[in-house]
């Protein structure tokens, strides 16, 4: 909350009037937030400035943290709660004493009930709001924390049916469900596989793209806790023999969150896979997403074009969605009439008029495209091109004025081009519609917390296709494995990007029938980064291993 303290001494620096603080204070009175944040969008106020300010009136030390590297066991040392309450974060220790830091001067009189907590003495600096606020996103929330925040959305309507169905499972399985949840909330798993088997009953969570085992609750629970989670899913739990889909909505710490529910029926029981949609993790920053920032130009120059296709390609899981949503978030203005047709609607963007395809009442692809055609629409995105109809009917949209944005599931861009074909898009209509193709895949990225050189791996840098020259003068980097990555060496994940916009020579060549190899041997001649290019600079910058660019691209023998 916005103390008033802290208001006078704004107040007094000069950098804001009292009218926008007072606005800003009453803007946060009944939010669970830090309002001190919303400083940093008046244009006037300089958090540098005020934070030495601030040293030079109260005598304190002050570090600008911003983009400082702290481990997590560091920050962890406080619970979130703790933090919020006290506005000091941890950001070193030694055997004896604790290093607090915060944006707030006023905030030192909290070192005691810290030093309580910690059992240990404690220095005090100031920092920055922008670096505090860095350092704040980056504490996570203890399972205790989380599990007190868990609620779940229910219509109205159906609140009793659920509850009545609910009654009959111990409560011992809805902690434990909750835990589970929770668990995988603090971890940032993409999903959670619930899995019986003959002779046990396992829980993993993918993360980072591996499956790692969390729990082996007793066989007892499987059929409660299957039963528990199809309720939470709004699921038929009497149907056993039949695969069903549904979805969990929660609220946890304070952020919407939805799980898409995947049951399946198998020899030992019902499997279930919760995919993880998390708003608050979703990437719209397009100069996030990995991008060279000659792919970015590229990328942005055709997507701003008034008319044309944009294709992204990849297998499930490599982030196509994202960097969709990430380019129409660009063109999210107020002038663009934008429409999606998702299967299903993962995030809602604001702004954006989203559908939900339904193929059981006849709501499909295709039928909502030609709807949009009749809404008057600027921008369009329909999830994936599957067929011939939808694909007519996108190109159709592309040559009448419309930029359409869609996916299609290919091994690299070029091979796009004669996917469209194949289907049977006339050659001359994919040279009149298309302008790029954005080939993607994700590799993970080294856990900067054990990452190691290896030395000499110049010969497999040459084999991988790197020239000599090169090759001589990169360090290859790895991670060992620690308690931050789950000791798999990797945390979190960078995607890789093929760039292909169409060029008046790749239009040439389309139109005389060339393959896929020809068209990307003239992209590569013009300049275009492949997967493989794209992952190996990827190791040049210490980002990510030389194995995951090998497993996440192929080799480019074309000259």
């Amino acid at each position: 909350m916005f103390s008033e303290e802290f208001f006078q001494l704004v107040s007094n620096s000069g950098m804001a009037t009292y009218k926008e603080l007072k606005k800003i204070s009453v803007a946060n009175k009944h939010k669970e937030v830090i309002g001190e944040f919303d400083l940093l969008d008046l244009e006037g106020f300089d958090d540098v400035k005020f934070a030495s300010f601030m040293a030079d009136k109260f005598n304190y030390t002050m570090l600008d943290l911003k983009d400082a590297d702290i481990s997590e066991a560091i920050l962890g040392l406080l619970q979130k709660k703790h933090v919020t309450r006290y506005r000091l974060i941890p950001i070193q220790q030694t055997e004896k004493k604790v290093v607090l830091t915060s944006f707030d001067p006023l905030a030192q009189k909290n070192l005691k009930s810290c030093t309580d907590i910690l059992g240990k003495n404690a220095d005090f600096v100031l920092t920055t709001i922008g670096a505090w606020k860095e350092l704040y996103n980056k504490v996570k929330m203890s399972l205790d924390e989380v599990l007190d925040t868990i609620k779940e959305f229910e219509p109205d309507d159906t609140e009793q049916e659920v509850a009545d169905a609910d009654e009959n499972i111990n409560s011992d399985v809805v902690s434990f469900v909750n835990r589970i949840l929770a668990d995988s909330f603090i971890r940032k798993a993409s999903d959670i596989h619930v899995e019986p088997y003959e002779k046990k009953f396992r829980i993993r969570f993918r993360i980072d793209g591996n499956l790692i085992e969390v729990a082996q609750p007793p066989k007892t629970m499987i059929a409660p806790m299957i039963s528990r989670l199809k309720i939470m899913a709004k699921l038929d739990i009497s149907e056993k023999r039949k695969p069903q889909d549904g979805r969990i909505k929660l609220s946890i710490a304070n952020m919407p969150i939805d799980y898409r529910v995947s049951c399946l029926p198998t020899l030992f029981g019902e499997k279930i896979v919760m995919r993880l949609l998390d708003q608050s993790n979703l990437q719209l920053d397009m100069t996030k997403l990995g991008f060279m920032n000659r792919q970015l130009a590229t990328f942005k120059d055709c997507i701003y074009r008034p008319y044309g296709m944009c294709l992204v390609t990849g297998p499930t899981g490599s982030g196509k969605t994202t960097t969709l949503y990430s380019a129409m978030q660009e063109l999210n203005k107020p002038s663009n009439n934008i429409s999606t047709a998702e299967d299903p609607c993962e995030f809602n963007l604001e702004g954006i008029n989203q559908v939900n395809i339904r193929k059981d009442i006849g709501l499909t692809f295709a039928s909502v495209l030609k709807s949009f055609l009749r809404q008057d629409p600027d921008i369009i995105m329909v999830g994936e091109i599957r067929d011939l109809e939808v694909g007519e009917i996108a190109v159709e949209a592309a040559l009448t004025g419309h930029l359409v944005f869609s996916t299609l599931h290919t091994n690299d861009a070029a091979s796009t081009v004669t996917r469209l074909l194949n289907m049977g898009i006339e050659p001359f209509l994919v040279v009149a519609s298309l302008n790029v193709v954005v080939a993607q895949r994700l590799c993970k990225r080294i856990c900067k917390n054990c990452r190691v050189e290896l030395p000499n791996k110049q010969k497999e840098l040459i084999a991988c296709g790197m020239a000599p020259e090169s090759a001589d003068a990169v360090k290859v980097f790895k991670g060992e494995g620690c308690e931050q990555c789950n000791g798999t060496g990797y945390k979190g994940r960078v995607a890789i990007h093929e760039v292909l916009p169409m060029s008046n020579r790749i239009r040439e060549l389309i139109l005389n029938d060339a393959s896929a190899e020809e068209i990307k041997r003239m992209a590569i001649y013009e300049g275009m980064r492949t997967l493989r290019m794209s992952a190996l600079i990827k190791v040049t910058q210490g980002i990510t291993t030389l194995e995951e660019a090998v497993s996440n691209s192929s080799a480019d023998n074309l000259f």
